[in-house]
């Protein structure tokens, strides 16, 4: 949610307005915009600011900089992928549980349907 402008997000990260735009030319951070088109700049663009801030006083460049942050980028969407598969695989766990348990009480199980039920006891 862009809230702060480029003087607060100044004060917020002890950056230059001009490092903030060359950080934003670069597509860093992308601040909406006014109608009078001034930066708003959200929470997420004052973290990320502060990341490459910390970043160029340990002496990192901008190719490595966009590097860290490509690399992160990868690293969250493996875990996003994981973590819906491991949702996928849970509720299917539930259906499979739900399915076994209500069929083997119905007494309408399988020889397949009474193992998986088995399985769940």
């Amino acid at each position: 949610m862009p809230l702060f402008s480029i003087r607060i997000v100044k004060d917020l990260t002890d950056l230059t307005p001009r490092q903030i735009r060359y950080y934003e030319s670069h597509g860093f951070v992308t601040p909406a915009r006014t109608e009078g088109n001034q930066r708003l700049f959200s929470f997420a663009d004052v973290d990320r600011l502060l990341d490459i801030k910390q970043l160029t006083e340990r002496g990192i460049n901008m190719a490595g900089i966009k590097e860290v942050f490509r690399d992160r980028a990868e690293q969250e969407e493996k875990q996003s992928k994981a973590e819906r598969e491991r949702i996928e695989t849970k509720r299917l766990h539930e259906q499979l549980r739900w399915e076994a348990l209500n069929n083997a009480h119905a007494h309408k199980a399988s020889m397949i349907q009474g193992q998986i039920a088995h399985f769940f006891h």
